[in-house]
């Protein structure tokens, strides 16, 4: 199948193609820089941008943390992503991803907008009035991730009652994805719960709502002949996040990458997490201490997401997922938390972010 050229909004990609955001500091303005200029949707994930260039935009620290929300969702920092993956990708769509479930979402969104973000997508938790805080900027695709028609319905008749706007385009979120899942520990394993039977539906209720809105399938796609399956079923693309941390322009470290790489098939678990959803990780020395309670403290720095209630749910589960996933995007194979999709696995090298598209694009061979 031959891949044409597709619309969010007012942009348009050359692929149908989006990197998932991937946080804290895994796509950033290297990652999502070099995506974009490819021709595929580059996206900057807004999560923990405090940690950017060693913190050198934290103005206030405790425990060697961003010392609380305004400080973790750095708006300097931020700004600082946007320019410096603008150096990469000049003028080309520019996305950005900001989780629903965050403190101080509305001014995340805003903030993205005003740092020069063409399109939003927002997940884990249902954006029922993103259009508000990005009301300012009409020229910003704004893109729910769903994982049902339902929350999708739900979703648009709100946007469409309250500020006559409906999505400008979906992401469909399948169980097998890394990070946090739409769905409980049952249904990330039942099989009427995943991708292939989710797909139907939800591109029905996209037509239903306009005939233009692309559906963009996400969770478990790793190659040309996966995108070309769920394309098949109804979808107009794909999003892909774990594929591209196997890549040399990732903004993880080089550590990260390779508990990636080492990884097989059966390290890569799903986790309890403070955000109150199943998440998708690699078991590594940190999970061990979580499951015999000697983890590390759990101090709540940076009071990065609502449902943990300022720790409360962290010390539930046994660790703090700021902390945590900071630790990870710092190389500590020790204490850090690394998410991946459940065929992270697969990564055995790094390739570049031109090799790996053009193999999406036209084949593994290509």
């Amino acid at each position: 199948m031959q891949f044409k050229e597709i619309k969010i909004g007012r942009h348009t990609l050359k692929y149908p193609i989006i990197q998932g955001g991937m946080g804290v500091g895994i796509s950033w303005s290297q990652l999502a820089g070099t995506v974009s200029a490819i021709g595929a949707l580059g996206v900057i994930s807004a999560i923990g941008t405090g940690y950017y260039h060693n913190r050198a935009f934290v103005t206030k620290q405790q425990y060697g943390r961003p010392a609380n929300t305004e400080q973790f969702y750095n708006r300097k920092a931020t700004f600082e992503i946007f320019k410096d993956a603008r150096k990469i990708c000049g003028d080309a769509p520019l996305g950005a991803n900001v989780l629903h479930a965050i403190n101080d979402y509305p001014r995340v969104i805003q903030d993205v907008c005003e740092a020069g973000a063409d399109v939003i997508i927002t997940g884990a938790g249902l954006p029922m009035n993103m259009p508000e805080y990005a009301a300012d900027f009409p020229n910003v695709a704004l893109v729910p991730i769903v994982s049902s028609a339902k929350a999708l319905r739900l979703i648009a008749k709100r946007w469409e009652q309250r500020y006559k706007k409906i999505p400008d385009a979906i992401v469909l979120e399948g169980p097998l994805s890394g990070g946090h899942q739409g769905f409980t520990y049952e249904q990330c394993v039942d099989p009427n719960y995943q991708l292939e039977k989710l797909i139907k539906p939800v591109v029905e209720e996209a037509k239903n709502i306009a005939a233009h809105i692309p559906v963009f399938a996400a969770g478990g796609i790793w190659t040309h002949d996966d995108i070309v399956k769920f394309m098949e079923l109804g979808a107009n693309g794909a999003q892909i996040g774990t594929r591209f941390i196997g890549t040399y322009e990732c903004d993880a470290p080089q550590a990260f990458k390779d508990v990636l790489i080492r990884c097989k098939q059966s390290d890569i678990e799903l986790l309890s997490s403070p955000v109150g959803y199943p998440a998708r990780g690699v078991r590594t020395n940190l999970i061990n201490l979580v499951s015999e309670r000697k983890g590390p403290p759990i101090r709540c720095a940076s009071n990065c997401v609502s449902p943990c209630k300022r720790g409360v749910e962290a010390k539930a589960v046994g660790y703090c997922i700021a902390d945590r996933l900071s630790d990870a995007a710092e190389g500590n194979e020790e204490t850090g938390l690394f998410f991946t999709g459940s065929n992270g696995y697969r990564i055995d090298r790094l390739i570049s972010v031109a090799e790996l598209i053009q193999k999406l694009v036209y084949g593994e061979n290509s």
